[in-house]
């Protein structure tokens, strides 16, 4: 199994750090702009293989030099550390720049991989990878609110004294300020845990937590690189595991044309099936507004690609 790196940033790095401690995988490429850097992270972690109970290869090598990969996850980004981030959709109109560069040469030289998106903002660029790269919607997967979803099974773990592996609370919708809980679901044991003020306070901390962790350290690595190795693990093991990631879909539940995070089932081949899980009302009502502002970010960033049969249609 052979996975590629794309991005020697904080996210990037620590990825690696967590497949080789891990042992996902016998072949590892980190790539980047420039050689330099991928080859000493590179470097770095063949040295770590010394505590590790498995040979491993590692190289570094330039983007243009990733072939063949099974899994190539993507990383790059812009700096985010230029400017005050208030929003991911800040990094929107460089990030996809970006990618109009990288995806297509990727793609080619890649043609069986699964890509795994983690660049923000993760659903606009989801989008714009599965149509520059022409690949089937279900080989491209951003992470999403996977993180999201994460942080706030903790948060409840905390008040509801459950280990959060044993809590099913989901987050969908954007990796942003769309984003929105699925409480008339959320349980553990069979048990419904409720749509209480208490979850919704927690569910408030939940959409600040990534950039209170920004502005107390000026990035943000282990929690979305641990959720990154996550989905590889499920493609690398085929594990048919449930877990919420943005995706293109042309009908969901009656949303067209979009890409926001619902809940999948990932496998060797990506993402296997979507699920639809039961909302009430107001959820219902939530994920419509959601829906709408997250394709309205998508065509202010990437007009050119999106089928203009939808650009005036409701989302609906």
């Amino acid at each position: 199994m052979k996975i590629a790196i794309i991005g020697t940033g904080r996210v990037g790095s620590t990825l690696a750090y967590a497949l080789v401690i891990k042992q996902v995988c016998d072949h590892l490429v980190i790539a980047g702009r420039t050689y330099e850097k991928a080859r000493g992270d590179a470097l770095d972690l063949q040295h770590t293989l010394a505590f590790c109970s498995r040979p491993m290869r590692i190289e570094g090598c330039t983007n243009e030099q990733v072939k063949d990969a099974d899994i190539v996850v993507v990383t790059a980004s812009v700096a985010a550390d230029e400017e005050v981030l208030t929003s991911r959709l800040q990094l929107g109109e460089k990030n996809t720049s970006l990618f109009r560069e990288l995806i297509p040469v990727l793609a080619a030289n890649n043609p069986n991989a699964v890509f795994v998106i983690v660049t923000n903002p993760v659903d606009v660029m989801t989008y714009a990878a599965c149509k520059l790269s022409g690949f089937a919607a279900n080989r491209v997967m951003g992470v999403g609110t996977l993180v999201d979803s994460a942080r706030f099974r903790a948060l409840l773990s905390q008040e509801e004294h459950i280990h959060p592996d044993d809590l099913r609370a989901y987050i969908l919708g954007e990796h942003g300020s769309n984003q929105l809980p699925i409480l008339s679901s959320a349980e553990a044991g069979g048990e419904p845990l409720g749509d209480t003020p208490i979850h919704r306070q927690l569910f408030a901390q939940v959409t600040e937590a990534g950039f209170e962790v920004y502005r107390l350290k000026g990035y943000t690595n282990h929690a979305i690189a641990t959720a990154t190795c996550m989905v590889i693990e499920a493609v690398v093991f085929d594990e048919y595991r449930t877990m919420p990631l943005a995706t293109w879909f042309d009908d969901w539940m009656g949303i067209r044309d979009n890409c926001f995070s619902i809940p999948v089932v990932v496998g060797r081949s990506g993402i296997i099936r979507h699920l639809h899980p039961e909302l009430n009302d107001s959820e219902q009502q939530t994920l419509r507004t959601a829906a709408t502002a997250i394709k309205s970010a998508i065509i202010s960033l990437i007009p050119d690609l999106v089928d203009d049969s939808h650009i005036d249609q409701s989302p609906f």
